[in-house]
Formats: structure tokens, sequence, C-alpha cells
């Protein structure tokens, strides 16, 4: 038997629980910076069947109807239906809402360039070669295939699915390149009438083939509900749980994660702003040609504007050593909390699109920490 180096990477539709809460926190979090975008948010959403929970801390001058909020995204996400176990009309949304702690707060308050981190933590940031969006191509091609299981069943093109389901691809590597699909995995809930080999069939047809294409071969593995049924789904089936699917919102599994989840948090808390600079950077770096492969670390202490600790690795694809590159970002990039959010304009009302189908890799307006924009300065120090 020949052997073969294979990545896998996963992701999720947006019916999946844990992305239920993801875009519900996210969603409060943008409608209090439309109201006033110096609010401090940190909120937390759960589900379960028949059931949604919020909480958090929320200092802020506006207002939120957090019943309403809730209910809007399970409408717009498809659970519209008693019979999927929870549905926006009839839901329980429970609320426990209260301030900010004082003693967070006072690192915050500070003049703008003084403003500390609102945490202590660690982020990573990971770019390379592998596709144009300068991300890893098994999450980007997971991620596709999540967001076509949502197109097609909302376009009614197949109208039998529900809004629940996950994908997974591995990719056959050779020479440190992607070469072919090895497999490719799909849970598409779906009603209880249509028979497997229905569903099967307008899956490959509908979704893997347009999105796969080429890197599908004769060997390539389809593993398409592999239990042979999959009607029960969504918060009647699985509890979810704001920040539970880090891996799906950052690389997939390539390159390092630090830990904390984006969603429900304001741009003050560093996990957010500063896992989206370190992306920022690291793309910017790939771009530019200063690397073939880029992972940047942060880390802050609560309070302090300046990070605690920087790092660059890229995995011997540079001719520049680790400190010069330390150096290039010092000089070029912004790292306190307030340039960062400055800089990438993070106090606007863009979070609920980060929610689902991942935070990097998308050409989305808002989506500020995608641009090569450095790029070009950058080009001066390639050897």
């Amino acid at each position: 038997m020949t052997y073969h180096s294979l990545f896998t990477s996963e992701s999720v539709t947006e019916g999946h629980p844990d992305k239920i809460c993801d875009q519900i926190s996210d969603a409060i979090l943008d409608d209090l910076l439309r109201q006033d975008p110096a609010s401090r948010v940190a909120v937390e959403t759960f589900v379960t069947a028949g059931v949604v929970v919020v909480g958090g801390e929320v200092t802020t001058k506006g207002f939120v109807d957090v019943q309403a909020v809730a209910r809007s995204v399970l409408k717009d996400i498809g659970y519209t239906d008693p019979e999927y176990g929870i549905d926006y009309e009839d839901a329980g949304v429970l609320v426990s809402l209260h301030e900010q702690s004082q003693d967070i707060a006072r690192g915050l308050g500070r003049n703008r360039r003084q403003q500390g981190a609102g945490d202590q933590g660690l982020m990573f940031g990971y770019a390379c070669r592998e596709t144009p969006e300068l991300m890893p191509l098994p999450i980007m091609l997971a991620h596709h295939l999540a967001h076509r299981l949502a197109e097609v069943r909302k376009s009614g093109r197949i109208a039998y699915l529900r809004p629940d389901g996950k994908t997974q691809v591995a990719v056959e590597y050779q020479s440190g390149q992607p070469v072919r699909l090895a497999n490719v995995i799909i849970a598409a809930q779906h009603d209880p009438h249509v028979s497997r080999a229905r569903l099967q069939a307008d899956i490959v047809d509908r979704v893997v083939k347009p999105i796969c294409g080429k890197l599908i071969d004769a060997r390539t593995k389809l593993y398409l509900n592999a239990t042979g049924r999959f009607v029960k789904g969504g918060p009647e089936a699985d509890t979810g749980l704001t920040g539970r699917k880090i891996i799906v919102d950052t690389y997939g599994g390539r390159g390092r994660h630090g830990g904390g989840c984006f969603s429900g948090k304001d741009p003050s808390k560093v996990d957010r702003s500063g896992g989206y600079v370190a992306r920022y950077i690291a793309k910017n770096l790939v771009a530019a040609g200063l690397a073939e492969e880029c992972e940047v670390q942060l880390a802050y202490v609560i309070g302090q504007p300046e990070p605690s600790s920087l790092s660059v690795n890229t995995f011997g694809s540079s001719t520049l050593s680790s400190s010069q590159l330390v150096k290039i970002i010092y000089h070029h990039f912004p790292l306190r909390p307030a340039d960062i959010i400055s800089h990438l304009k993070l106090r606007r009302p863009i979070y609920r699109a980060t929610s689902v189908y991942g935070h990097f890799g998308r050409q989305e307006p808002g989506f500020t920490w995608e641009k090569i924009d450095m790029a070009r300065k950058l080009k001066k120090y390639l050897k």
C-alpha cells in the first residue's frame, strides 16, 4: 500500500447549533455598535431544544432587544418550522446581561493611544499560497461546501434540506503542495421522506461537483450522510454554545490557535482584534513575497497597550530571518489595541457576517483584515 500525506479540515452550516449561537452573539454586538460604537460587549449564547439563553457583560449607551435579535437570526437561518425542534416564533429566549466589571474597564479607560488590552491572551494569524485567498485549501473547500448546502436549501434547488449540516475534506499533499481530494464528508439534515439515494445524488451533483471540481478523481471517496439518516438536527439534537468552533472560524487546524473565540466580543477584546491583525500581518507578508507561508503570534497583558510578545514563523520559506521580520512588523503594522481598532475600522457593525463560514479568506464588506494594502510597501525588503 502507498501512503500519502493527507490534511483534513471541517466546516459547519449556519444552522449548526454552535453557529446559531455565534450568529446571535455577533448580531447583538452589531446592534449595539450601530447605536454606540464605543460599546463594550462580551455576550455568549446557549441553545438547546426550544430554548435560547443569552448572557454576558455589556456597557453601552444603546439598547438591544435580545429577544427580537435572537428570533430574527433563527428566522434568517431557516428555523421556521416547529418540527425542527426550535423555531423563531415559539422559542423561549432567556436573557441575563450585566455591566462590564469596573476592574476590567480600568485598563480600557485611558486616552486613545494608551488604551490597554481588554484581557490577557495569545493570538495567531496565518497565511499561505495554496489558494488565491492565501488560505489553506482544506478549510476553504470545507467552507465553500457548507455555504453551498445553505444556498441550495434556501434557493429551493434541494428543498428538502434542513438547516443543520457539516462538511469535511481531506486533501492529499505531495512535496508540500495540494494535488487532489482524498475524501469529502458531508452530513446534511433533511426531511424524513427523502431516500438516501436521492439525497446522495443531489448532494454530489449540486454541492460537491460545483465546489470541488478538478480536485476530484476516481480515487476520491465520498461519504454522504454516512449513518444513512439525519432528520433530527439543530438544537433539538445537540446543544450549541458561542465560541465552540474556533478551528472552523480560523484556519481549519493549519496554523496554531491561541484558544480564545471571536464571536460576541467587541474589538477591545484582543482575542478578536489581535487575531484579526495577526491574519492581516501574515497575509500581507505572504502577498508581498516575503514568505510562502507565515504564522504570526501576538500576546497581550490586560490593561497594557503594547504586545507582551511577537513572533514570526515562516517555516523556512523566507530569505529574511525571524528577527528581521519582527522588526518590519513593528515598523509597518498597528499593534496597540487602539491602533488596531482604528486601522482596521473595527468599531463598525460588521460582525454578524463573520460568524459563519470563517473569519478569514473572504472578500466581504468590512473584512479589512483581508486587505493586502501593505504588500506594496513591504516589497522593498525582498532580497
